[in-house]
């Protein structure tokens, strides 16, 4: 949807222009963070999610809602957004026709749920009536309220969609508003300046936007040809021919699109920035691994990330599997992989859906008297096999090698390094340097 002005009396109008598109929430599909201010959603509550572009404007051959980044298509994040929030009964996603199969393919791979995908029409409108109208047709119970929102903005949080929805179902329809960045002018046929709008006066019209099943169904039913042909404001519509004025809502920064190519590297930048922030260190219980840990600990603090140290994945701890993204395994004086093997046939139990790579990092604290890994230490065909197979059920394993030492000063700045190495390998998840062991 392209953004829209609505007209606003209000003079106050805020000047911070979106840099930062914000937080994308990690947590797993269907689990809610949280209800909002303790609330929840009473009535059915269904999505509609028009993914039917050419995304032209990219210069990308592929739809842009299809192009991947960290092994994911940029839709798949979209959907898990809605599918995290537990009062959302159903997701219904429009497609072209000819990406039907495509589409059908990402829903099983990802393991989405709540979602069915349907064919869309030949213009934006055309399609989200085709959404609508399937949501009517569908065995499960009729949502009171629908929302609509665009397959290429993924940030958007639950509290806003509960501010949306419970704001539809009182008023029959509801948006997500932001400033303008920019003042708006309108052109002579010349070219000329013609007149500029007062920007305090005027709001861009965002998505996501929200209306009772009755209002967008009757909207559709009454809109002309050229709305369906050169339309794109839904709210538009259902104060025209529902005579329904929409209850606006003030929207976060987050309520960005991805519009051109350089969007797909901010919505990757992002999203790696959020899932480096923590990651967890398993010792096994041994003296040494626990005092690397901390000292690790302490080292990464400063690389505003941090560390949940454990003994094992067992009992209390094991719901780190469910909702961790990193993983640290301290070994001791051990060259075999029996432990790295262990949290991985853990994570492999977990039945996690991965919806983003997993990392496992492998720190082997060898000691003074042992071989370098050329010699009788660790195989590196070892760690390239089994961060091979990892890589299929998408962990991405590597591996980091230091000396034990009594030289105060080597080994801090040893320990420096593992928090170095260990920081950049979760925060950039690169596909290249699995199977590595890196030395500190």
């Amino acid at each position: 949807m392209e953004d829209n002005h609505i007209n606003m009396q209000s003079h106050s109008c805020d000047p911070d222009r979106p840099a930062h598109p914000g937080i994308f929430p990690t947590r797993e599909a269907g689990k809610s963070d949280h209800q909002p201010g303790g609330s929840s959603v009473d009535f059915p509550v269904s999505v509609v999610l028009p993914a039917g572009g050419t995304g032209e404007r990219t210069g990308l051959q592929t739809p842009k809602q299809f192009c991947s980044f960290l092994g994911r298509p940029l839709i798949s994040y979209t959907i898990q957004a809605f599918e995290r929030v537990s009062w959302i009964q159903s997701i219904v996603v429009v497609v072209a026709k000819e990406n039907m199969d495509l589409m059908t393919d990402i829903v099983q791979r990802f393991q989405h749920k709540k979602v069915r995908a349907v064919p869309g029409g030949s213009t934006r409108h055309r399609s989200i009536c085709n959404g609508v109208r399937a949501l009517g047709d569908a065995e499960e119970e009729r949502p009171k309220v629908v929302i609509i929102h665009d397959a290429v903005r993924p940030f958007v949080d639950e509290d806003l969609l509960y501010k949306i929805a419970m704001a539809a179902e009182e008023q029959g329809a509801a948006g997500a508003i932001r400033p303008l960045v920019s003042t708006v002018i309108a052109t002579t046929s010349e070219g000329y300046l013609d007149h500029s709008l007062e920007r305090a006066k005027y709001r861009a019209s965002e998505m996501p936007q929200g209306f009772t099943y009755d209002v967008i169904c009757q909207a559709y039913q009454k809109c002309s040809e050229s709305d369906f042909e050169f339309g794109t404001e839904c709210l538009h519509l259902a104060l025209q021919y529902c005579g329904t004025t929409a209850k606006l809502i003030q929207g976060p920064p987050t309520l960005w699109k991805v519009t051109y190519k350089r969007d797909l590297a901010a919505a990757e930048s992002i999203i790696k920035e959020t899932l480096s922030r923590s990651a967890c260190v398993i010792t096994g219980g041994s003296e040494q691994a626990v005092t690397l840990a901390d000292a690790l600990q302490k080292a990464v603090g400063a690389l505003d990330m941090e560390l949940d140290v454990i003994p094992d994945l067992m009992g209390e701890n094991a719901g780190y599997l469910l909702k961790e993204w990193n993983f640290i395994q301290v070994s001791v004086n051990r060259s075999c992989l029996s432990e790295v093997e262990a949290v991985l046939k853990d994570l492999e139990a977990a039945n996690r859906a991965l919806l983003h790579p997993l990392v496992v990092i492998w720190v082997h604290l060898s000691g003074s008297d042992e071989l370098s890994v050329s010699g009788r230490g660790v195989e590196p065909a070892a760690i390239m096999d089994l961060a091979s197979a990892a890589k299929l059920r998408n962990i991405l394993l590597y591996g980091i090698q230091l000396r034990q030492t009594k030289d105060t000063e080597r080994w801090e700045r040893s320990v420096l390094r593992v928090a170095e190495i260990t920081s950049a390998l979760i925060r950039e998840r690169s596909p290249a340097l699995v199977g590595q062991l890196l030395q500190a």
